[in-house]
């Protein structure tokens, strides 16, 4: 890793890139393997439902064969790395993607209106790392969401667990013990998500985007891609404004930018407020995940 990129994904972090925790398994759910990816914005959910079952729209992966696959394999790395983890969109791209993450649980299961409805007015695209312990919260809030195609709904997992297969925790927040519960992790949100949207979500990140490398070929198997992030724009939701708004000016081309959704309080809204003006006066626009990654 560059050092200049390290020192965005550590030193500006503030050690902080968790939202809550909450370490529970779900039960075994039929994962389509291999969704057909589409660059349109996900329709509006009719309802939103406690828990659902993907439909069978695809060669499924059960979390038997998961578990097969990789319940002997041991890990080499851990952090924010992990071989075939995106950190960036295309190098020839002058684009930025904002991604807001929204954690839910005791950690975190606020609504950031000021924020959403300033990226509305300007009509700046941003992907939505939703988890499903928030939408249990709002479920208005998340149809109305999922219905704008100014925004795309990605899986921020089903308990906002660190993605382990040997249980390693970050932030104190612990991690996923083996192969099958990174698979639970994964799919019971992936299966929820596929039902209120009617396709599956692309784009995964864990609950404080860490991983190991085993973990990470169980989300590509599982028909996902995981996104990590280049700048960490507000720190975990810890950043004052002008800490947000000093961070993700400072975004590069290319950049994928990982901020917070859920902390109305915090200074998220009023530092993206400040930052994305200049940004687009540096001759830089924004996309979603899906527009910039292909």
């Amino acid at each position: 890793m560059a050092a200049s990129r390290r020192a965005v994904l550590t030193g500006l972090a503030g050690g902080v890139l968790a939202g809550c925790a909450g370490p529970k398994s779900s039960t075994d759910i039929r994962v389509p393997a291999s969704p057909t990816p589409s660059a349109t914005a996900p329709g509006a959910p009719a309802t939103v439902a406690p828990s659902a079952t993907a439909p069978a729209t695809a060669p499924e992966v059960t979390r038997a064969e998961i578990v097969a696959r990789y319940g002997h394999s041991a890990p080499h790395t851990w952090g924010f790395d992990a071989p075939g983890v995106t950190h960036a969109l295309p190098a020839t791209k002058r684009a930025i993607a904002l991604t807001f993450d929204a954690c839910g649980g005791p950690g975190g299961s606020g609504y950031d209106r000021a924020l959403i409805d300033f990226l509305r007015r300007r009509e700046i695209p941003a992907t939505l790392f939703i988890n499903s312990r928030w939408i249990d919260v709002n479920p208005a809030v998340f149809r109305r969401l999922a219905a704008e195609p100014l925004f795309e709904i990605a899986n921020h997992g089903t308990r906002h667990r660190p993605l382990s297969v040997t249980g390693r925790s970050a932030y104190g927040i612990p991690g996923t013990r083996g192969a099958g519960e990174v698979y639970d992790e994964i799919a019971g949100n992936r299966a929820r998500l596929t039902h209120l949207l009617g396709t599956p979500p692309r784009f995964f990140r864990s609950g404080t985007a860490y991983c190991d490398d085993v973990a990470a070929r169980i989300v590509g198997d599982l028909g996902e891609r995981f996104v990590s992030f280049s700048v960490n724009g507000d720190g975990g939701a810890t950043f004052t404004p002008e800490q947000v708004r000093a961070t993700v000016s400072s975004a590069q081309a290319g950049s994928i930018v990982i901020c917070h959704m859920n902390h109305p309080e915090g200074g998220t809204a009023r530092g993206i407020t400040a930052a994305v003006p200049r940004l687009l006066s540096a001759g830089h626009d924004f996309v979603r995940l899906s527009d910039g990654l292909h």
